[in-house]
């Protein structure tokens, strides 16, 4: 029987209808609306698309965007300075950075500008780290994302053995920190594979929890995946025969039990989780 289909479209349907509310109860008890600012320097194009459908999540719970378009040759030290004077901005609970930035700005330099308090992205060393020690404010918007997908589809976390294929930054360490928390959704045994891994099906077939970061079409097959396994699938690329996952999922679909597609698998939820997560900064600024 091929596999059940994880709809992130679904899921993150369902938590704005959530958030809608939750931002209703702030605007009537607190007077306060969330407020987003999110910063785009340059014209690429994909980062164009994502900060538009930024805006229009948004709007559609009820919270504020705040868009500031710059040009490609905008100078490292006015955007220091723009960054600075969202900080101090109370109407803005999260700053969002869009990535990459152009060559001659130090995306080090810019994010760490960023107060810990309205990183929605959760990319500030301060919420590293306290990610890392099970007490974050914040979590990284697609590992955040994936968890939920696994938490909302009734998949079994806790004892579970998850292999996270990927060790980036952005996807591959924070979801393996989130899952081997001691706490809800998490206590489970995690391992994670790379480019050095030697003989890798060997540890994705033990795998009860799959989550493919690779950056590489196609990567795992179904030889890699144990029965009945779930597969999360977090990887996009474009062909020309179109988009595709890092799994190969017609064929993985045959002998997982659950399975994310690509589109409207993993996607939809990022931006989910950036609006959970400045509702969130909008909250702590109450405390």
């Amino acid at each position: 029987m091929p596999a059940e289909i994880i709809s992130g479209k679904q899921v993150a349907e369902e938590m704005r209808e959530e958030f809608k509310e939750e931002i209703e109860k702030l605007k009537k008890e607190h007077g306060i609306t969330p407020g987003l600012a999110v910063v785009l320097v340059g014209e690429d194009p994909a980062s164009q698309v994502y900060v538009k459908n930024k805006k229009i999540a948004c709007e559609k719970v009820g919270i504020n965007s705040i868009e500031h378009r710059l040009p490609a040759d905008y100078p490292e030290d006015k955007l220091i300075e723009l960054i600075e004077s969202l900080n101090k901005d109370d109407k803005v609970h999260g700053i969002l950075v869009q990535l990459p930035l152009p060559k001659h700005i130090s995306e080090v330099k810019v994010l760490y500008t960023i107060l810990p308090e309205k990183d929605v992205d959760g990319f500030h060393p301060v919420n590293v780290g306290k990610l890392m020690i099970g007490e974050a404010d914040f979590l990284p918007c697609t590992p955040a994302g994936i968890q939920q997908l696994l938490i909302r589809s009734g998949t079994k976390i806790e004892g579970a053995e998850v292999v996270v294929v990927g060790r980036s930054n952005i996807v591959g360490k924070p979801i393996a920190n989130i899952l081997l928390q001691k706490s809800d959704g998490a206590n489970a045994t995690v391992t994670i594979c790379h480019t050095r891994t030697k003989d890798m099906p060997s540890h994705t077939k033990r795998a009860d929890i799959l989550i493919v970061a690779a950056g590489k079409p196609k990567a795992v097959t179904a030889n890699m995946v144990k029965k009945g396994a779930v597969v999360i699938d977090v990887g996009v690329n474009r062909l020309e025969s179109g988009l595709c996952g890092d799994v190969d999922f017609e064929a993985v679909k045959e002998v997982a039990a659950k399975i994310t597609p690509v589109p409207g698998g993993v996607g939809p939820m990022t931006i989910t989780m950036l609006l959970k997560n400045t509702i969130k900064a909008a909250k702590l600024r109450i405390n």
